[in-house]
């Protein structure tokens, strides 16, 4: 148990997509990362991961070297994955990305299942043999990571091929991958995460902690309402002021052991350059309310 645990104790860290910056061609205005690093620093991050390719610097030692001007540090990051095609290995093309993160000093490879094109907005079927395919390949990528010292965790995404609740219990039932606890994509997709971390605590490795507007959520999964669209709605909300039960969430995670990171995500999207404080209001809301949590959860017990 990690009943002693405070708000100082547990890992906490930032995202650039809580900034507008996404890899989807399109998504919106992309605020300069110096812009973005400097107000996670000043939020009380000390983490971060990484961000879409071009962020931040490729080179192992620069992005080290320029997180360390700000104080912070490489938890690791998101890598879209091709998994379900037999005549496509994906192995190789995350060799790259690995060696970026052991030069940086980062632990967590965060997979997501990409399914060949662009955005979240839609998504092929897959049949038996492609998820044989994907499955066998989600265990492969784990082994290679690991054999690297780096955790490599299935992310299940809007817009990927592992979105919907059954999808998500078929990668439980058939590989030995650990998960991504996405609460925002997660509720979105149909699974309730605080169902998900009671059932399968054990294979809970990396959190991204977002909270949730139930009414736009509900109408991206009926289709009346594409995931861009919604995003830019609102459908991300600061922690503690959303439907998702983030605090009870969080209490489960530590009640089981959970030792990860608490990565802060809540997507936004960004038509320009904000004139006023921006994104960074709600990170720090979101920081302070998770903080909260910890604090009242070490009380309840002292």
């Amino acid at each position: 148990m990690n009943s002693t645990r405070t708000s100082t104790d547990i890992r906490i860290a930032g995202a650039p997509i809580s900034w507008g910056v996404c890899e989807v061609p399109g998504w919106g205005y992309q605020i300069a990362p110096d812009r973005v690093l400097t107000e996670m620093r000043d939020a009380g991050l000390t983490a971060t991961e990484v961000g879409p390719e071009g962020f931040l610097p490729s080179d192992p030692n620069e992005l080290a070297a320029t997180l360390d001007t700000f104080g912070l540090t490489s938890v690791g990051g998101y890598a879209p994955v091709l998994l379900h095609e037999e005549d496509h290995d994906p192995v190789p093309g995350i060799a790259p990305l690995l060696d970026a993160f052991i030069a940086s000093r980062a632990e967590v490879l965060v997979l997501a299942a990409a399914t060949g094109s662009e955005g979240y907005d839609s998504r092929p079927d897959l049949d038996d043999a492609q998820w044989d395919t994907l499955l066998r390949n989600l265990d492969r990528l784990r082994t290679a990571a690991a054999e690297r010292g780096i955790r490599a965790v299935l992310h299940p995404h809007i817009g990927t091929m592992i979105e919907k609740r059954d999808e998500v219990y078929r990668v439980l039932n058939g590989s030995t991958i650990p998960l991504c606890l996405d609460t925002g994509h997660l509720l979105i997709g149909g699974t309730d995460p605080l169902e998900l971390v009671q059932a399968h605590p054990s294979r809970i490795a990396h959190a991204h902690l977002k909270d949730v507007d139930a009414a736009l959520a509900a109408r991206v999964r009926s289709g009346a309402l594409t995931y861009t669209d919604a995003v830019a709605q609102g459908m991300y909300t600061p922690l503690g002021t959303g439907d998702a039960q983030i605090g009870t969430v969080v209490n489960e995670l530590l009640d089981a052991g959970f030792d990860g990171w608490f990565v802060l995500e809540q997507d936004t999207i960004l038509d320009a350059e904000p004139s006023d404080a921006g994104p960074v209001t709600d990170v720090i809301t979101s920081v302070a309310y998770l903080r909260s949590v910890v604090d009242a959860r070490v009380a309840s017990k002292a």
